[in-house]
């Protein structure tokens, strides 16, 4: 039983998403009473999130779904200083223009968890709003914002927070621009409040110190009492970060990432991460979700498959998602070839003339991350070309290797393939 009155913070409750919360009581009586607005940042350090940012995406989901405003918000601003939390070294720092570019490209996924404006709602404090901070951030005179915001800080209490300590303590440098970083998001916290009536800032665990000066800024310069809520920085079972494999980003943009490779991500869940996966990053009802995660055995995979598809059709769609398991279907299940499996294309004269077995798995596909790697693969007899196990580390497809489909099939283990195409 929940010790939560509102649905928004119920919700939460029982899916997983809370780590801390700033004042329980007082936010829970907020929710009770009005419709909240409630934001997460989001730099735009790449031109798409991956997997490790969905959590937050689905925070927002359940807000507007229990009857409240998101606001997701672009560090259009904030990007260009870029966020020293818990990094080893400062970021890359960007131009505008691929800030600009950035944001235009991760702002495509936001609408398949998220209705912006009124017009898909009867009330319009419900529709969400997306943000760029660069609107007050990038116009700010240096020195009124050095004696209106700045003076509220105290070095001391940042020097305290973890983010910045720990970098401190490996003897690692801290720019004066990094340094800034957490002024710049205390003051989006106050703005936000001024010009849309926002009161809670959502993140991660790692952001609860930046969120929490926002909250002590407010106070100092009169803002109505302000709060904070954040999730819990999520691992697999295994302990790998979410939203990376060994391939690299899962990434949220169709364009860097296709249904069919997101699908296996999720198809590919531990078992152990199954039941919290499927609160966290479906909509699927409680009670469902318990029956699901009694089953075991061979059940399991069929679970897996389920969690894979949700997952996979609240970003690209039911079509795209239902495409995508069936393709594994074929796939892994009638040992077919499907032409929805990523596809490599390499010149037709490469194939004639003949490349290697370990080049094709390693630099053509990344199927493995190196020759040696491939040649481990091979003695293991983890590698195999349509289907055949590859026994030869000096083996080399030809044309004469195509299918009938005029593809060579590249596969590691059961579950990963990439098809080579001519052309």
């Amino acid at each position: 039983m929940s010790k939560f009155r509102s649905d928004f913070l119920r919700t939460l409750d029982e899916r997983g998403f809370i780590h801390q919360i700033s004042d329980e009581q007082g936010l829970d009586d907020l929710f009770a009473k009005e419709t909240v607005t409630a934001y997460i940042g989001f730099d735009p350090t790449a031109p798409s999130l991956h997997a490790g940012g969905l959590i937050q995406i689905m925070m927002l989901h359940w807000l507007q779904q229990t009857g409240h405003r998101p606001v997701s918000l672009m560090g259009g601003g904030t990007g260009m200083v870029g966020d020293p939390s818990f990094k080893d070294e400062a970021r890359q720092l960007m131009t505008v223009d691929t800030i600009e570019a950035n944001i235009a490209s991760i702002r495509r996924v936001f609408s398949n968890y998220l209705s912006y404006g009124d017009s898909n709602h009867g009330d319009s404090l419900r529709g969400a709003l997306m943000i760029n901070n660069a609107e007050w951030l990038r116009e700010l005179n240096y020195l009124e914002f050095l004696r209106d915001v700045g003076r509220h800080f105290s070095v001391n209490r940042m020097l305290s927070f973890d983010s910045v300590k720990m970098r401190l303590e490996r003897e690692q440098s801290l720019s004066f621009l990094e340094f800034n970083y957490m002024i710049l998001q205390a003051y989006d916290f106050v703005e936000l409040n001024k010009r849309y009536g926002v009161r809670l800032q959502m993140g991660g665990s790692d952001q609860w110190g930046n969120i929490v000066n926002g909250i002590d800024l407010g106070h100092r310069m009169g803002s109505p009492q302000l709060y904070a809520l954040t999730s819990p920085l999520l691992t697999t079972a295994s302990g790998a970060k979410m939203g990376k494999t060994l391939g690299g980003a899962v990434w949220l943009n169709a364009d860097l990432l296709g249904p069919y490779e997101f699908w296996q991500y999720w198809r590919n869940t531990e078992d152990a991460d199954v039941p919290r996966f499927l609160k966290l990053y479906t909509t699927l009802p409680m009670a469902e979700i318990a029956r699901l995660s009694a089953l075991g055995g061979a059940e399991l995979n069929e679970v897996k498959k389920i969690l894979a598809t949700e997952v996979t059709a609240m970003l690209h769609g039911r079509a795209a998602a239902e495409a995508a398991a069936e393709t594994a279907r074929k796939t892994f299940e009638e040992g077919g070839l499907s032409a929805d499996l990523p596809t490599v294309e390499v010149p037709a004269g490469e194939l004639e003339a003949g490349i290697g077995v370990l080049a094709a798995f390693a630099e053509k596909t990344g199927l493995v991350a190196s020759n040696g790697e491939a040649r481990r693969q091979i003695k293991g007899g983890g590698l195999k070309v349509n289907d055949a196990t590859v026994t030869d580390e000096k083996a080399v497809l030809t044309a004469r290797d195509l299918t009938p489909e005029g593809v060579v099939k590249l596969s590691l283990g059961k579950k990963k393939h990439v098809l080579l195409r001519p052309v």
